[in-house]
């Protein structure tokens, strides 16, 4: 069982690109970035990750069985793709662009957030390198929905937070469990096995907990996070996905799905 603990919290200060560069040093970091019919936001994640290119050793998009110009994108603004074969999904993506790179540390970025900002890649790495007990960073921030300044991030708030409050002390402090901007030693990432799909996320950080502690995570403001708000029927799916990861960690017996 996880202990009741909380996650270090780093608000937006104190942090400058100077003092994370000196900490990262000659240490590598492969930022991997899944896509599935990006074409329009891919280019311009990669262009803002790449203005601070020496936190990037290694830059990969995952090519999730894109319809689009995905690919082509990604690779006319500098990364490296590699396509998803066979089965889709976040976490299947995720696994691939991991084992198409080799740096220590990993950071995911989501490709389809508006206003990536420069910075996200040494922010989310700031806790991995200030304390070697820090395993897994994950991003928080306001999410705005439509015209309103907050109320995305629905299924964060409405399935993954209060299940993780309810069942696993400490975890419920983690204001944006579900959030796709998450940095790792890939130490931590090789004593587990990613979920294929939208669980993903949430199933990494609960099994990072069960094997290191609470203590081993962290999260880093990173201001406010834009990107298309999906429709509500495309949701439900994607809370199904994250409750069933989470109570099957909690060992109860889901029934098998037709």
């Amino acid at each position: 069982m996880i202990r009741s603990e909380v996650p270090w919290t780093l608000a937006r200060e104190p942090f400058t690109l100077e003092h994370v560069g000196e900490l990262k040093s000659d240490t590598t970091v492969s930022v991997i970035i899944p896509a599935r019919n990006e074409a329009a936001t891919i280019g311009a994640v990669l262009d803002v990750v790449q203005i601070h290119d020496h936190f990037v050793d290694e830059l990969v998009v995952v090519d999730d069985h894109s319809s689009d110009d995905t690919a082509t994108v990604a690779a006319h603004h500098g990364a490296r793709v590699v396509h998803l074969e066979g089965v889709s999904g976040k976490g299947a993506a995720m696994s691939l662009g991991l084992a198409s790179s080799t740096s220590t540390f990993v950071v995911f970025l989501d490709a389809d957030v508006l206003n990536t900002t420069s910075d996200y890649v040494a922010r989310l790495l700031q806790p991995l390198l200030e304390r070697t007990t820090i395993q897994l960073v994950k991003g928080y921030y306001e999410r705005p929905l439509h015209d309103m300044p907050t109320g995305g991030g629905r299924v964060n708030e409405l399935a993954a937070r209060p299940i993780l409050s309810l069942l696993y002390p400490g975890l419920g402090e983690m204001r944006q469990p579900l959030a796709g901007e998450t940095a790792l030693r890939r130490a931590a990432l090789d004593a587990i096995v990613l979920e294929p799909d939208y669980s993903v996320e949430i199933a990494l950080l609960i099994d990072v907990a069960q094997l290191f502690g609470v203590r081993a995570l962290a999260q880093v403001d990173l201001g406010v996070r834009r990107h298309r708000n999906r429709p509500l029927e495309e949701l439900r799916p994607m809370a199904v996905d994250v409750l069933r990861a989470a109570l099957e960690r909690y060992k109860v017996d889901l029934p098998s799905q037709s």
